[in-house]
C-alpha cells in the first residue's frame, strides 16, 4: 500500500527574518578553509584574545567549589550585585539587585527586552548603520522597523530633528548602540543630552541603549543615556562580557532596567532557557568587580591596529574611510566599486564586494547591507597585525583589478 507523505509545514515565523549576515560569511569562509585556501577572516565581532587568566581561575574554583546546580532565572544574587557596582563604579548609575537580569548572552538579553515591550504593528526607531540581529528581533515580534538613516560625512550620527522626525504615535522604542557595531561611533554626553531633549517630549517611548563594547573606546570616557535622571527608567541598558573581557564563548549578557521591565524580561526567559551558566556567573562576579587592566590592555592593541588599518586603507583608491571611535570595525563606503568589472565578476552592490573579497583576496567581511548602510561593508581588525596587514595588501590587489 503506498503512503502518501504531506510536505513539511515549517512555521511562518522562520521567513519573518533573516540568517545574520556576520555568521553567513564566517560560515563561508571555513567552507573555504576546509578545501585547504588561507581565508583572512575580518568578518566576526570576536577579539582574538584569551579571557583573561585570573577570570578562567575563578571558573575553575566555582567547579571545584560545586556550583554545577540551576540558579534563579535572573542569576546568583552575588553576579546581580556586581552588576550593579560595575554601574555605579564605571556609569554613576544607580541599580539594584532586582533591576538586573542575566543572559545566556548580550543577544538574549535584547532579544527578552524587545519581546517584553514590542506589541504587533509597534514601530521601532533604529539608526542606521545598526547591528544586523536588531532589525530581525523587531521582525520576530511583529513590530515595524523604522530606519533613520545617517551618513559617514556626519560620522554615522543623527541629529535631534531627525529623530523627532521619525517619531510618530506608534513609536513604542528606540534602539542603538554606543560604541556602535558597525560604525564605531561614540556619542557625546552633549550628543545624547540632544537626543535626551527629544525623548522627554515622548514619554511612551523606551530606550534601548546597547552599550557592549563600552570598554572598547578610543575618544575618552564612554556615557551612557541612562545617565539623564529624568530619563533613566526609560531606558534599558544593555551590556555583557563577549567583547571588553574576551569572554565570547562564556555566554553572559545582562540589563539594568526598571523593575516592571526587568520582570517581563525574568519571565519570558524562565520559559526560553532559564538562567546562564552557573560557572560563567561566577567567573563574571570576578571579571566585573577585580582588575580592568586586562580590558584597557586589549584596548590599546585595539588602537593600534586601528591606526594601521587607517593607514592602509587611505592608500587604497576609492574608498572612503571614517575613524571609528569604538568597537573594533571600520566601516567605508566602497560604492566607487558598484558597476567596476574584473573581466569575470562584476560587482553591483555591497554584497558582491564582499564575495568578490572573499573569493579573489580570501579576505572575509560583512556585505553593509545587512546593517542597513548598502554602500559599505565592515571590516574587523579583531585580528593579528601580521594577517591585518596580509589581508589588506590582498584587498588592495584585488580591488585594483576591478575597472
Amino acid at each position: 500500500m503506498e503512503t502518501l507523505t504531506q510536505p513539511l509545514q515549517l512555521s511562518s515565523l522562520l521567513n519573518r527574518f533573516a540568517e545574520p549576515e556576520t555568521l553567513k560569511m564566517a560560515k563561508l569562509g571555513r567552507e573555504l578553509r576546509a578545501k585547504g585556501i588561507d581565508v583572512i577572516d575580518l568578518s566576526l565581532g570576536e577579539p582574538d584574545f584569551d579571557t583573561p587568566q585570573h577570570i578562567k581561575d575563578a571558573a575553575k574554583k566555582a567547579i571545584d567549589d560545586n556550583w554545577s546546580h540551576y540558579t534563579p532565572v535572573p542569576g546568583y544574587l552575588d553576579l546581580r550585585e556586581a552588576i550593579c557596582t560595575k554601574l555605579k563604579r564605571d556609569n554613576n548609575l544607580d541599580y539594584k539587585p532586582e533591576n538586573i537580569v542575566a543572559s545566556t548572552g548580550a543577544k538574549q538579553s535584547l532579544a527578552n527586552a524587545i519581546l517584553a515591550l514590542v506589541d504587533d504593528g509597534d514601530e521601532v526607531i533604529i539608526p542606521t548603520p545598526y547591528w544586523v540581529t536588531y532589525s530581525e528581533l523587531v521582525k520576530i515580534a511583529r513590530g515595524v522597523v523604522v530606519e533613520i538613516h545617517s551618513d559617514l560625512e556626519k560620522g554615522f550620527k543623527i541629529t535631534p530633528q531627525q529623530l523627532e522626525d521619525a517619531i510618530t504615535d506608534k513609536t513604542k522604542v528606540f534602539l542603538f548602540s554606543s560604541p556602535c557595531n558597525p560604525s564605531g561611533t561614540v556619542y557625546s554626553k552633549e550628543e545624547l543630552e540632544g537626543l535626551a531633549e527629544v525623548f522627554r517630549k515622548y514619554p511612551q517611548i523606551t530606550i534601548l541603549s546597547d552599550e557592549i563594547y563600552e570598554y572598547i573606546n578610543f575618544v575618552g570616557e564612554h556615557e551612557s543615556i541612562a545617565q539623564f535622571s529624568d530619563l533613566k527608567d526609560r531606558v534599558v541598558v544593555i551590556n555583557g562580557l563577549s567583547k571588553g573581557f574576551a569572554m565570547t564563548g562564556w555566554r553572559l549578557g545582562y540589563i539594568a532596567a526598571n523593575v516592571d521591565i526587568a520582570k517581563a524580561c525574568e519571565k519570558l526567559q524562565g520559559q526560553f532557557t532559564s538562567a546562564t551558566c552557573s560557572i560563567t556567573q561566577k567567573a563574571a562576579v570576578v571579571a566585573l568587580t577585580t582588575d580592568l587592566k586586562p580590558s584597557f590592555e586589549m584596548t590599546e592593541e585595539f588602537a593600534r591596529r586601528r591606526a594601521k588599518v587607517l593607514d592602509l586603507v587611505k592608500d587604497i583608491p576609492g574608498i572612503k574611510c571614517a575613524a571609528p571611535e569604538g568597537a573594533f570595525y571600520i566601516f567605508p563606503d566602497v560604492s566607487y566599486y558598484y558597476g567596476k568589472s574584473d573581466g569575470v565578476t562584476t560587482v553591483n552592490n555591497s554584497a558582491d564586494f564582499a564575495m568578490y573579497l572573499l573569493n579573489t583576496a580570501h579576505v572575509s567581511s560583512v556585505m553593509g547591507d545587512a546593517f542597513g548602510e548598502p554602500r559599505c561593508v565592515r571590516f574587523s581588525f579583531a585580528n593579528s597585525m601580521p594577517n591585518i596587514e596580509k589581508a589588506w595588501a590582498r584587498i588592495k590587489d584585488a580591488l585594483a583589478k576591478l575597472k
